[in-house]
Order: structure tokens, then C-alpha cells, then sequence
């Protein structure tokens, strides 16, 4: 590996919002991408790893894909097959990849690469964080070897998409986000309603979809059912969680605005259970342990979108 590219390690759930994100990671060229872990959320474990694989393939990207939590820690939670298809990636009936995932969970895989990539491997999370909060279990000192921890989660003053409250991928398991969170001391948070300030026309997208890559084709087809479904309930932008917050970890320097808080999970409460609480005001006295995304350069997100999609 290239001693100058930052070790990228990316836990996800694919997704058709994850593979924007992970299509931003595969043609950045200042990060080496040094693994997938892979866990259930937006649909089940089965089909998130198939999608992982998928994409790796369609991109020529060899990078081993480890499998992890097929279920939340405690409770089981509802997935988001009405937005990303049954399979999660539209339902087109892809020919499955001919590569297969590691025998190693994905726990195992996050705690080894953190060794061998100590004080330098970029963690980006873009689903449930069971995967991460599993290794926190079994090795506590994670978070020491960890440079930066990135996170797509959560919506800081309870605008939620999945529930009131609650932003999707806290609320699939919030036991999880609350060691998480409880565990780093300092979580690079892109959440949901960030996403709704950096929506993308459609048009662009589009756009985009239309050039003459293998990338840009697979990606329009896969994309389609959400693309639509979007469009429908929220109009003529699309909003692309997990792609923002690869943004920010790719590019931190296209940051406008963050502010640094504390910020607690609710694992009870009957309107509540997954929301995100912050303080803003610092009334308990905790340390600040997240740095919320409020403001990303617009026209450097999109750009990098079009590229990812170019490649």
C-alpha cells in the first residue's frame, strides 16, 4: 500500500445510497480503501453483502468484504426494502458476483485492520452501527487507534425519516449507536438533516446517470426505483445521506460550518426510542463528543458525485 494514501475502512449496509458513497470511495485517489464490512439495515445481511460484492465488480475494485450482524443487538427493526427494492439494490435481477466475502466477521476485521493501520485508518459508518458496536465489545480500546471516525446517523433536532424522531439507521439499533457514541470521543456526524440541506436536482442526476460508463449504467439501474420514489414524496431534489457523508470524510475541507456537542441516544421512550439528543446549550456538563456537519460546499458535493459516477 501507498504510505501516503489515508487506510479507508468503510461499514455499510448497500443500499442504494451506500453504493453513491462507496463509488466516491472507489475513485478518490488520496484513500486506500482497505476493506467493507458489511451489516444488515436497509435490507438484509444476505443481500447487503451480494450488493457489496456486486459493486466491487462492476467497478473492478478489489477490496475484500467482511460479513457481519445479520440483526440489531437486542430488538429487531424494520428495513427500508419500500425505498431500496427487496434486494436493495432496485430489484433489477443482477447476476449475482462470482466473488464471495471473507470467512473473518466483520467485528474481527474492523479490530484487526485497526491494528495494522494504528492511528492512521479513516472508519466510515453509513448504516446500523451494530458491526462497530460489536468490536467495541470485544476491544474496548478501538477508539484509540482510530484518526477519525465518521458517521451517517441521526437527526440533531429530531426531524427524523423513519420515525418522528429518529433517523433510520440509529433507530435500526439504537443499543448499538449508544456505545458507539458513548465509546469515541470525537464522532464526525453527517446526519439526516443535513442531507435534506444538500439535496441534488434530479436533473444533474441524471445527467450524470447519462455518461457512457459502466459505473454511471449500473448505477442508473439500481438507482431507478429509489430515484422515483423520491421524487414522488419529496420532490425535484434527491437526498443522498451516505454519499454526504463520504464528502465529509473524503474531503473534510469542503466543511462550511460544524459545531461540536454532546449527544446521547434514547434506547427507551415510546415516541422517541433511536432519536439523537444533543446539548446544544452544554446544560449537562459532558464533553462534546460530535462534530455535526451544518454546512458542506455544495458545488464540491456535487462534483464529486459526477466524478464518482464518471470513473
Amino acid at each position: 500500500m501507498n504510505i501516503d494514501r489515508i487506510p479507508l475502512l468503510i461499514d455499510t449496509d448497500p443500499g442504494v445510497d451506500d453504493a453513491l458513497a462507496l463509488l466516491m470511495a472507489f475513485s478518490d485517489p488520496r484513500h486506500q480503501l482497505v476493506g467493507l464490512t458489511i451489516a444488515a439495515g436497509n435490507v438484509g445481511l444476505c443481500h447487503t453483502v451480494a450488493n457489496a460484492l456486486k459493486l466491487c465488480e462492476v467497478c473492478g475494485i478489489d477490496v475484500p468484504v467482511y460479513a457481519g450482524t445479520d440483526a440489531p443487538l437486542v430488538f429487531p427493526a424494520r428495513d427500508a426494502a419500500y425505498v431500496h427494492g427487496r434486494d436493495g439494490f432496485g430489484d433489477t435481477g443482477y447476476t449475482p458476483s462470482t466473488r464471495h466475502a471473507e470467512t473473518e466477521h466483520a467485528a474481527l476485521a474492523i479490530l484487526r485492520l485497526s491494528h495494522e493501520h494504528a492511528g492512521k485508518l479513516l472508519l466510515v459508518a453509513l448504516g446500523p452501527l451494530t458491526n462497530l458496536a460489536l468490536a467495541l465489545k470485544l476491544d474496548p480500546t478501538l477508539p484509540q487507534r482510530v484518526a477519525r471516525c465518521v458517521v451517517m446517523g441521526g437527526a440533531v433536532t429530531a426531524h427524523g425519516n423513519i420515525t418522528p424522531a429518529a433517523e433510520f439507521n440509529i433507530a435500526f439499533d439504537p443499543e448499538a449507536a449508544h456505545l458507539v457514541f458513548s465509546a469515541f470521543p470525537r464522532i464526525e456526524l453527517a446526519d439526516w438533516e443535513a442531507t435534506l440541506a444538500h439535496g441534488i436536482q434530479h436533473a444533474d442526476v441524471e445527467r450524470w446517470l447519462a455518461g457512457d460508463s459502466p459505473r454511471a449504467r449500473f448505477y442508473a439501474g439500481i438507482s431507478a426505483h429509489t430515484r422515483a420514489w423520491a421524487r414522488q414524496g419529496r420532490g425535484e431534489r434527491w437526498h443522498a445521506a451516505d454519499a454526504l457523508a463520504m464528502a465529509l470524510a473524503l474531503q473534510p475541507e469542503g466543511a462550511q460550518a460544524l459545531l461540536e456537542r454532546p449527544l446521547a441516544v434514547e434506547t427507551a421512550g415510546a415516541h422517541a426510542r433511536g432519536a439523537t439528543i444533543v446539548d446544544w446549550n452544554r446544560q449537562t456538563g459532558v464533553p462534546d463528543n460530535v462534530s455535526i456537519l451544518m454546512r458542506y460546499d455544495q458545488t464540491r458535493f456535487e462534483g464529486m458525485l459526477a466524478q464518482a459516477l464518471a470513473s
